[in-house]
């Protein structure tokens, strides 16, 4: 870390550190970099606050149309998913969005190391939905969904779940510290203090408006790295938890990583910057560049899954299908990749039935299997896949669906 960046950082302090690195079996003494308290005030420019505006109004638009469909809670289950796909992507572990839902409705434990490490997301921002309906976002809900982002993974320490007890840095190891592009504080007091005003300030009451907070939130997060592992993955499911949880969202479907993994260098860039000019401006602007872009993303692929389950039922309407067929149709939107073991599960009927719609769903072109006939038969439904998948929905727009 070039220790000149941050020596007149007015959001920060450097404090000298030692210790021993285990990989390149040498002492190091250097310096990291120790987060302030994050404001009461925020001074922005009317730029920034234009941006952010446009996004509150994007996230507004958002939220209006989840209520389109008539059981909006299923399409958490494909936004989660994809980003749980870019998110570990970002962090450089890479699973393709079919395998990972695939592995899922099978059996998880039989996917590769990445598609496992990306299933682990999902379970992480399950728990990290439900319980925070029963309580405040504060670090120790955090450790909890940090034990479950690692479990089984390289990152599952025995410090998994509790704040990081040795000092971390962002660069390439083999370089060592010292050729490191970031540090964050040390373990000890320095990050337990850090995160206690982190805790207290996300619950403080001020008049910051709520992207803003968001943003800083997160911005402090990345910068005090609280833990050995998963830093990236859960500050950026601590974006849609605070977002939830302020009411912006009645649904968890508004995913950011998919906007920021063509542009990491950037997103890494605009956080390292914030710390060295105390400038919160171009991460604020940047941070609410992607909120309106992937808002205007998910709302043309809501658009797109609201045409796709109109022209199923429309199809089952015309073949006067009744029973589970209908029930499973409904729920493609959340379950795209789906057995006939799982449907059966999901509608509360026992395996025949379920195999015999399933059945019908594909000699109608509404499914097709994707297992090649053998056991454990898997099916996916194209349109709802490609809704979800395509980098550029938009262009979808007015596609046949079969």
């Amino acid at each position: 870390m070039d220790k000149t960046a941050f020596e007149s950082s007015p959001v920060g302090s450097l404090v000298a550190i030692r210790g021993y690195d285990q990989l390149l079996k040498r002492l190091y003494s250097h310096h990291a970099f120790v987060p302030a308290s994050l404001p009461r005030e925020v001074p922005l420019s009317q730029a920034t606050y234009k941006a952010v505006t446009e996004a509150a109004l994007a996230v507004g638009r958002l939220d209006a149309a989840a209520q389109q469909l008539p059981n909006p809670r299923l399409l958490v289950r494909p936004v989660l998913y994809r980003e749980a796909v870019s998110t570990s992507a970002l962090e450089g572990t890479y699973a393709p969005l079919r395998e990972v839902l695939e592995a899922d409705a099978i059996e998880p434990s039989r996917g590769s190391s990445e598609v496992r490490a990306v299933l682990n997301y999902v379970r992480a921002a399950e728990l990290g939905i439900q319980l925070v309906r029963e309580k405040p976002l504060c670090v120790s809900l955090l450790s909890q969904l940090q034990k479950v982002l690692v479990s089984g993974t390289r990152g599952d320490g025995f410090d998994a779940g509790d704040l990081r007890s040795g000092q971390v840095y962002i660069g390439e190891r083999h370089k060592g510290i010292e050729a490191s592009r970031y540090v964050p504080p040390p373990e000890g007091q320095a990050l337990i203090d850090g995160m206690s005003d982190w805790e207290k300030w996300l619950h403080q009451e001020d008049d910051i408006p709520l992207l803003v907070r968001v943003a800083l939130a997160h911005y402090q997060f990345e910068s005090l790295h609280p833990y050995s592992d998963g830093n990236g993955r859960l500050g950026r499911l601590v974006i849609v938890l605070q977002l939830v949880t302020a009411g912006a969202l009645s649904y968890p479907i508004l995913n950011l990583s998919p906007w920021l993994e063509p542009r990491k260098d950037t997103y890494k860039d605009r956080l390292l910057e914030t710390s060295q000019t105390g400038d919160f401006n171009p991460w604020v602007t940047f941070f609410c560049d992607a909120v309106t872009a992937q808002a205007a993303d998910t709302i043309a692929r809501i658009n797109r899954l609201v045409e796709i389950r109109a022209f199923m039922l429309d199809r089952l309407r015309k073949v006067k299908a009744r029973g589970v067929v209908l029930d499973i149709v409904e729920d493609l939107i959340g379950y795209p990749i789906i057995t006939p073991s799982q449907a059966a599960s999901l509608h509360n009927v026992t395996y025949p039935p379920a195999n015999n719609a399933i059945q019908r769903l594909e000699a109608l072109g509404l499914i097709r299997e994707i297992t090649g006939g053998s056991y454990a038969r898997v099916y996916a439904c194209p349109a709802v896949m490609d809704a979800v998948e395509t980098p550029d929905v938009a262009s979808l727009s007015g596609a046949p669906l079969t």
